[in-house]
């Protein structure tokens, strides 16, 4: 597995070293001991969730506060997704910046998306399968999101506004900057 640093050094992509032959292929799709070595510091994760999606469907922008923030290491396992990580740590130099990663079930890429930055994505190609891994359980009340279409974060979804379909939570999330309730950089939330 290889590890590229992105724009936002803290959010990492992990690329797969496939190996395939005529019977089909072979893909290690996560070790922990390299990605800790990769980060420099312990990952425990402890749920595998897993969603399906029609073509522009999106999901998020969402977070979780401490203590029950999460880590996401994110993947496609079928179709076509675009993935984006925003950094909401106050104080950063970073702060109100994304990372957007293009996913399929073909470039078997994954995102590395620490806690203090909120996450999305948007679905390029019906039935597509989205799974991640985290290091914290779902929390309802700790449970925040921002708005996937604030001008702010400046975010090309490269989809049609009129074809995205969200939930009704993800319609009525707040802008940014009218959030209190946001990650401290320099703050290590993993100890």
């Amino acid at each position: 597995m290889k590890f590229l640093r992105t724009k936002i050094p803290d959010v990492v992509i992990c690329e797969a070293i496939v190996h395939g032959d005529p019977r089909g292929y072979f893909v290690e799709t996560f070790r922990q001991d390299k990605l800790e070595e990769f980060l420099g510091f312990k990952i425990n994760f402890c749920q595998d969730n897993e969603s399906k999606s029609s073509r522009g469907v999106l999901r998020g922008l969402h977070y979780q506060l401490a203590p029950s923030a999460q880590t996401k290491l994110v993947r496609v396992i079928q179709g076509k997704v675009l993935d984006i990580a925003v950094d909401i740590r106050k104080e950063s130099p970073t702060f109100g910046q994304h990372v957007a990663v293009e996913m399929t079930s073909e470039n078997k890429r994954q995102l590395f998306v620490p806690r203090g930055f909120a996450h999305g994505f948007v679905v390029l190609e019906d039935d597509t399968i989205f799974a991640y891994k985290v290091d914290n359980y779902y929390s309802p009340e700790n449970d925040r999101g921002i708005a996937f279409d604030d001008e702010d974060l400046n975010i090309k979804w490269q989809i049609n506004a009129s074809s995205i379909n969200l939930s009704i939570k993800d319609k009525i999330q707040p802008k940014l900057k009218d959030i209190n309730d946001l990650f401290e950089y320099g703050v290590n939330y993993y100890e």
